[in-house]
């Protein structure tokens, strides 16, 4: 078969469509017809050779939503017509993917950002040439993408697909970082450093959960605004200087709990020094460059540092519930997002480098 992609190939400014070849699903595997597919800081970063390395040329997208074209043998909870949003491949048998954390999978690595299938192949080719693809198990910036039934989850018919794609990283992030890795409570404080799709996210699943005080950090006054909206009690703008004493001037104890969404070595910093004594502060990317943080000030306060990846939650579960959620209006994701048209993804690509646009995407199938 063949399907348009959106291929990223090395000193391109941007992903370029292309006409490639796909397989038929193998055992165990689905063809989706992708309706729409969220674009990520992690596809911008892993396009223009920041970060982990992927062979190239490679087809990115990892936000894919859409409809089962054909299944392969062995697939039995999946049929042909479902509705369905892709999230990162696991391999299903290791400690954590038993513990019902994926994204800790011990196969995560090779997985999510190999460029292949497990057995060494890639389902894409171009006239003979590898095309690498499987990116976090779905390569969705294409019209069709071969993914794995174990990470395809099956979603309602009566919720619109061109919205739901980013539950499969961006939301499942933010959200699961407040509910599952932080596990923020009702009556609880916390500051949020980073308004973009993660961190709005956030906003909304500590307002969902019931905290007390919420404070949103950035510097986008509109980014700002929205958070406010979205459910933030306090907003600090960081353009004005360092924004913990700003933080300590709302909650002079400071707050119980911080999410650091950004990569910004300081923000590393501040989001430990605006804590309160045994706080806990979140973070879901490596900082830039070099960062070591103040150990003393640390064990003397009882704070502890947590990363989190994919928000620790089992994908076959949560994002039904973040849409029953959304279905309930106590979640409105769908106003971080603003659509383009396939062939507009450089245009998306570079709204979203320059903070235009919260959660670009892309719809492809017209």
């Amino acid at each position: 078969m063949e399907t348009v992609a959106a291929v990223s190939r090395l000193g391109e400014s941007h992903p370029r469509l292309e006409t490639l070849e796909i397989e038929a699903p193998r055992a165990g595997e689905v063809l989706v017809r992708i309706i729409a597919t969220g674009i990520c800081h992690t596809d911008l970063r892993i396009h223009a050779g920041r970060g982990l390395a992927v062979p190239r040329p490679i087809v990115l997208g990892h936000e894919g939503a859409g409809i089962v074209a054909a299944v392969g043998e062995g697939v039995t909870r999946l049929a042909v017509g479902d509705h369905v949003v892709l999230s990162g491949s696991s391999c299903g048998h290791c400690t954590s993917c038993q513990n019902n954390l994926p994204s800790y999978c011990y196969e995560m690595l090779p997985r999510n950002f190999g460029g292949l299938r497990t057995d060494g192949t890639s389902a894409l080719s171009h006239e003979g040439e590898r095309v690498f693809g499987h990116f976090f198990g779905q390569s969705s910036f294409a019209q069709l993408s071969i993914a794995s039934e174990r990470t395809a989850v099956k979603v309602p018919k009566d919720v619109p697909l061109e919205i739901l794609g980013p539950l499969g990283c961006g939301v499942i992030t933010g959200a699961g970082a407040i509910i599952n890795s932080l596990r923020v409570r009702a009556g609880q404080t916390l500051a949020v450093f980073g308004t973009g799709g993660v961190g709005l996210s956030a906003v909304m699943a500590a307002r969902l959960v019931g905290a007390a005080r919420i404070i949103a950090i950035d510097v986008l006054p509109q980014r700002l605004a929205l958070a406010q909206e979205l459910g933030a009690t306090d907003v600090v703008d960081a353009r004005d200087g360092d924004p913990v004493p700003r933080i300590r001037a709302l909650i002079g104890s400071g707050v119980d709990v911080s999410f650091n969404t950004t990569s910004a070595p300081e923000v590393f910093t501040q989001s430990l020094e605006c804590l309160a004594m045994c706080g806990l502060a979140g973070f879901v990317t490596a900082p830039r460059g070099e960062w070591q943080p103040a150990m003393f000030p640390m064990l003397a306060h009882g704070h502890k540092l947590q990363g989190i990846l994919g928000g620790d939650a089992a994908p076959q579960v949560f994002i039904p519930m973040l849409i029953e959620y959304y279905r309930q209006g106590r979640l409105p994701f769908d106003r971080l997002i603003r659509v383009y048209r396939f062939e507009q993804i450089a245009a998306a690509f570079t709204d979203m480098e320059q903070g235009r646009t919260i959660k670009p995407v892309l719809r492809v199938d017209t």
